[in-house]
Formats: structure tokens, sequence, C-alpha cells
């Protein structure tokens, strides 16, 4: 395994990074190690691959653009190997189809780059507590729906409803915290992975899409309820894991 750079020092959670570019790869570790964390580097994909299913990482920071094999591919073995590690995707495109191919594969969620620092730092810790709390399944079924999260799929009546890729963290989001009342700024903060508000319609407009979809009276929504004054909550007694 001689592509990866193993640390010196051992602190908290251990994050993986498989990435190629060196200016990269020396800021996110320098960065991620002041926040505490021990981290490893990979720097094509064969030995991220390698390194992931060997070793106990809480967290995996994964460039799509790799030498000796892309991070879909990582990805997509990671998951068919049965790995639950959480995947943080880096991409330098900017097309939503290739962002949607990489949650189809099971990232849990990904970053276009350029991107700031305190944003991955935001999604990194995100993941990171999500991980510690959720005991999610990747299959469920609500109402005429079913949903499988690993494959970004959801099907009504066995058809294919077509859905972005926030929309299937949201819901994520919901179906793991049904029956709860979470407000719009939980949702910016878990999903959306910012920490300072931007704009509560953010969380109304992705809502909205999302019931579009999901409700027989997007008007009259039963399944996503409005907590007046406090935010939103999921009917839970529909729901059934697979």
């Amino acid at each position: 395994m001689t592509a990866l750079n193993w640390p010196l020092t051992s602190m908290n959670a251990r994050l993986l990074i498989v990435e190629d570019e060196a200016a990269l790869i020396t800021t996110l570790r320098d960065r991620l190690r002041k926040e505490g964390y021990e981290v490893f580097v990979a720097k094509d994909g064969n030995a991220g691959l390698e390194a992931a299913l060997k070793d106990g990482f809480d967290l995996v920071i994964l460039d799509v653009m790799l030498p000796g094999r892309s991070g879909l591919s990582v990805c997509q073995k990671l998951r068919s190997s049965g790995s639950k590690v959480p995947i943080l995707m880096l991409t330098a495109r900017r097309q939503t189809v290739d962002k949607v191919a990489g949650l189809r594969t099971g990232a849990d969620d990904y970053l276009t780059k350029p991107f700031q620092m305190a944003e991955l730092l935001a999604r990194v810790d995100a993941l990171m507590r999500r991980s510690a709390h959720s005991t999610a399944k990747d299959q469920y079924r609500f109402d005429d729906f079913t949903v499988d999260f690993r494959k970004a799929e959801l099907r009504r009546d066995g058809r294919v409803i077509p859905m972005s890729a926030k929309e299937f963290q949201l819901l994520r989001y919901f179906i793991e915290h049904a029956d709860a009342t979470i407000s719009r700024e939980e949702l910016l903060r878990e999903v959306w992975g910012y920490d300072v508000v931007p704009s509560s319609r953010t969380v109304d407009v992705h809502v909205a899409g999302l019931r579009q979809k999901l409700e027989k009276d997007p008007r009259n929504p039963e399944l996503i309820s409005t907590a007046v004054g406090l935010g939103y909550r999921f009917t839970g007694r529909r729901v059934k894991p697979m």
C-alpha cells in the first residue's frame, strides 16, 4: 500500500482522504489534523479502496477523478462489500447528473470544487454526528412508496419517481427522525451542512418540492406536516424498514 501516508500521531476519529492533488492533500490534512482528526491519505483509487476495506475509518473523503480507479468505482465497491463508512465525495464537475451518480453509488454527501474549508468541515462534522447517532437502514416502505437510499431510488407502486440528490438527503433525514418536530435550522445544519442560517426559504422550497412528489394533495399534506412556528414533522407510523 505504497500510496498511503500514515500519520505520526494518534488523535480521535480516523479519516481517509483519497485525493491525488498534492496541494489539496496538504491543505485538507493539515486543517483536519488541527480539528483533532487522525488523517490518512491515499493518492489513487486502488490504494484508497484497499485502505478503506482493510482499516476501520470513521469517514472517507473521496475525489471522483482519481488515477487507477475512479471515486465512483471506489464508492460502489465499498458499498457492495457492505461497508457503511460515511463517504463525502469531492468533484470538479457541476452537472447534477454527476452528483446524483455519486449518491447512487452510495456516497452520503458531496462537495463541488472549489469549496470553502469551513463548508467541508461542516459537512464532515454533520456526517460524523449522523453516523454516530443513526441506526438507519437503507430501504423503507411508506404508503405506496419504497425507497432505497443506497441506490438513490424512490418508487411509487413500482414506478420510479425522479428525485434530486438533495431531495433524497432531505427525505432520509425525515425518515430517520420520523414523528419528531424538526426546525428549519436543524435541517440546514444536518442536511445542508450549514451552521449559519443563510435563508429558511432554502428548506421551504425543497420541502415543497418533496411534497409534490410524495403527497396525494400537496396543499393538504399528510406525510410531511408543518408545525407552525417550529418546522416540519414526518409521519412515522407509516414507515417500515425493508
